[in-house]
């Protein structure tokens, strides 16, 4: 006769559960001093460490975008978790942008349905977890609200980003040292896979 183990039945649906919980208390915290350029319609943040784990937790049901500049992911790396790179803006260097010392900007005016191109090839709908990330969490909470106005409701913004926050103080100040995803150990890589990467039509 096969003797079946308790501990080996419900031991999985533990972990999961603690998972769950755990990524729901992690979320929960205040964020009502968060940078109002950080800030988004649908109020839904998260560290990168919470992004991580979250994804890494919920995998199949989540959909992980790094919304940065082809040239950003090219020199400075991208995460191991993401499932698209579709960015807000390209580097415009037919423009030089005076007040913010950089190449002017140009808006990526497919977002929304590259979004959903996205959603779609994952096997995702726009009622499933959305996770965006840029460099520091700013042009991430501007895609939010791109997407909270086409109806997507759920869409969490990384408010370190990938390179963090600038350190305020001392030698190292205006240097993006002070969170964020690289800064807080997470993995991410040189190496590209052209898979997830982005092409302009």
């Amino acid at each position: 006769m096969m003797t079946i183990s308790f501990k080996r039945i419900f031991t999985p649906f533990i972990a999961i559960a603690v998972l769950s919980v755990f990524a729901n208390a992690a979320m929960a915290q205040d964020w009502s001093n968060l940078n109002k350029k950080k800030q988004t319609k649908l109020g839904l943040y998260m560290t990168a460490s919470q992004a991580y784990e979250y994804t890494d937790a919920h995998m199949d049901s989540t959909l992980f975008v790094d919304v940065r500049t082809p040239s950003e992911l090219n020199y400075l790396g991208a995460v191991t978790v993401m499932d698209a790179h579709v960015p807000t803006v390209f580097m415009d260097s037919s423009g030089w942008d005076d007040k913010k010392h950089r190449y002017r900007r140009k808006i990526n005016k497919n977002f929304v349905a590259d979004i959903a191109v996205a959603l779609k090839k994952k096997g995702l709908s726009k009622n499933d977890t959305i996770i965006l990330m840029c460099r520091s969490g700013k042009r991430s909470a501007k895609a939010v609200n791109m997407l909270a106005d086409n109806g997507y409701t759920n869409v969490y913004t990384v408010v370190d980003g990938y390179e963090g926050d600038k350190v305020k103080q001392g030698p190292n100040k205006g240097k993006r040292l002070k969170n964020g995803w690289k800064n807080s150990g997470l993995p991410w890589t040189y190496s590209l896979d052209k898979d997830y990467m982005y092409f302009t039509k």
